[in-house]
């Protein structure tokens, strides 16, 4: 069987490999395989976590309306949540621990970035959260239902596009360190910075689709069954990438209101 492959980087080619209970030395028993049911429960409570930080720190902006006050938590976030993430890669045996770590870092920066959006544009976080997670639920119909198939081509695409933007992103930040703004129509709300914002959701959302096939393709390989945290984790690595490009994008479609 080859192994599928997925652009997002907690979920690499490289994953399951080794993980397989031929190269344990032997059975493992059915208990202790990763599990397509497992890992939609450990999905369900990592989003939980995000969600119970995500709505302490909109709780604490809204109570002052300062900025300063959400701040360092969204730092705290972000940078750990990072470290957290790297960690959770090379190391998958701590992801039972470092997932819902990382959910609970991410969490932070969510709620705050959120609330920050929500004074400026009343609704904007509620309308992100409905696409989010009508866009997840819709994928993973589509999915399972065959409607859409992950192809060599499909992958193909897809890890290239992610590609592409990761390294315009990249660009675009050490650019920023040296004060060069050359990008400013596409992150403007104009007709180009709308359209990049199109392409981006809809990459990230693909994204999902691989993810799912990629989470299969564990559970077919009899992986151990921390595995299932790790699936999840990858799982809400895309959904935080996702639930913040769509963000961006209503913001930019609100600013021209």
């Amino acid at each position: 069987m080859a192994l599928m492959k997925t652009s997002n980087p907690a979920l690499g080619e490289n994953t399951f490999r080794d993980l397989s209970s031929a190269q344990y030395g032997g059975v493992i028993d059915e208990a202790s395989r990763m599990t397509l049911n497992g890992t939609v429960n450990k999905t369900g409570i990592l989003l939980l976590c995000a969600m119970a930080t995500a709505a302490w720190t909109w709780h604490t902006f809204l109570q002052s309306r300062d900025a300063a006050d959400v701040m360092p938590f969204m730092l705290v976030g972000g940078i750990g949540g990072f470290i957290v993430a790297l960690v959770t890669i090379f190391k998958k045996e701590w992801s039972p621990v470092t997932a819902p770590i990382y959910a609970l870092l991410e969490g932070l920066v969510l709620g705050g970035l959120s609330a920050l959006l929500e004074l400026r544009y009343p609704g904007i976080a509620m309308q992100a959260v409905g696409l989010t997670f009508g866009t997840l639920f819709v994928l993973l119909l589509a999915y399972r239902s065959g409607l859409i198939r992950v192809t060599q081509k499909f992958r193909l695409g897809v890890i290239a596009a992610t590609g592409g933007i990761m390294v315009f992103y990249l660009l675009e930040m050490l650019l920023n360190i040296f004060h060069i703004h050359a990008f400013t129509s596409i992150n403007g709300s104009g007709f180009i910075g709308i359209g990049f914002s199109l392409i981006v959701v809809a990459v990230a959302a693909l994204n999902l689709v691989l993810d799912f096939d990629f989470i299969e393709q564990g559970v077919q390989y009899g992986a151990p069954k921390y595995m299932e945290w790790y699936g999840a984790f990858g799982i809400i690595v895309t959904l935080v990438w996702l639930y913040l490009e769509i963000l961006i994008l209503l913001s930019k479609l609100r600013s021209r209101n």
